[in-house]
């Protein structure tokens, strides 16, 4: 990460030659296809490239960055880190205003928990009528599961916010999963991308400033809509932030 105090923006370091990390280079036509792991060290980008970002609010590690702020939620105490610490930067710019979080935090409570999306109707995991096929002289009954997924448009921005509705692997119950996806042309780097494989290791850059900052804004707002222990977190990190004046 870096911050310039000077020009109020923060870069943040997005490697594009790891594909099994939480920031993976992906392809697709279209926003509401699937996207498709991109071997980035082998085929040339084109515009269809895109960054998946599994993007973090908070942390139990000490993080690397200096401002080191502590919130409590569920009965543990976390840092801030990726978006809640972006949030907490522009905060303290005066881009992101006090009033901005106050009515953030009012509106988070006020919802119901059947209004969440991990409860919400429209947002339940299904799965089709069992038809019977045979693959290698075996019979199976053939269902198909459907994972609901939610795309999130930022006005005037390319970027845009995809929740997956899954299964939690370790508890009972479902799990919504917000990913950040930014066009590779968002991206800045060495040399153009499009065009060209990635160099070993290399690492673009995506930058906050005064031209996206609302973005951060409004993926705490998706976060905190997305269950209870993910609205009791992020309200926890407002009222951390509005509370201090750091």
């Amino acid at each position: 990460m870096i911050i310039n105090q000077k020009n109020r923006t923060i870069k943040e370091l997005i490697p594009l030659t790891k594909p099994t990390g939480k920031i993976r280079v992906k392809t697709r036509n279209m926003y509401y296809e699937y996207g498709k792991p991109f071997r980035s060290r082998q085929d040339d980008f084109t515009p269809n490239n895109y960054i998946e970002w599994q993007i973090s609010y908070d942390t139990e590690k000490v993080p690397s960055h200096s401002t080191r702020v502590v919130y409590e939620s569920r009965g543990k105490k976390k840092f801030l880190t990726e978006l809640s610490f972006y949030l907490h930067q522009f905060y303290k710019w005066k881009m992101i205003r006090r009033d901005d979080l106050v009515k953030l935090n009012a509106y988070l409570e006020t919802l119901d928990q059947n209004d969440l999306i991990a409860n919400h109707k429209h947002c339940n995991i299904t799965r089709t009528r069992p038809r019977e096929i045979e693959i290698n002289d075996i019979q199976f009954s053939r269902m198909t599961l459907k994972y609901p997924q939610l795309v999130y448009h930022f006005q005037k921005y390319q970027m845009v916010a995809e929740i997956t509705v899954r299964e939690k692997q370790k508890a009972i119950g479902v799990q919504p999963m917000l990913y950040f996806c930014i066009p590779v042309s968002e991206l800045e780097t060495a040399s153009p991308l499009i065009g060209r494989t990635a160099e070993q290791n290399e690492i673009a850059r995506f930058k906050f400033s005064k031209a996206n900052y609302h973005v951060i804004l409004e993926m705490v707002k998706i976060f905190g809509v997305l269950s209870p222990p993910h609205r009791e977190d992020i309200l926890g990190i407002i009222q951390r932030i509005i509370r201090n004046s750091f």
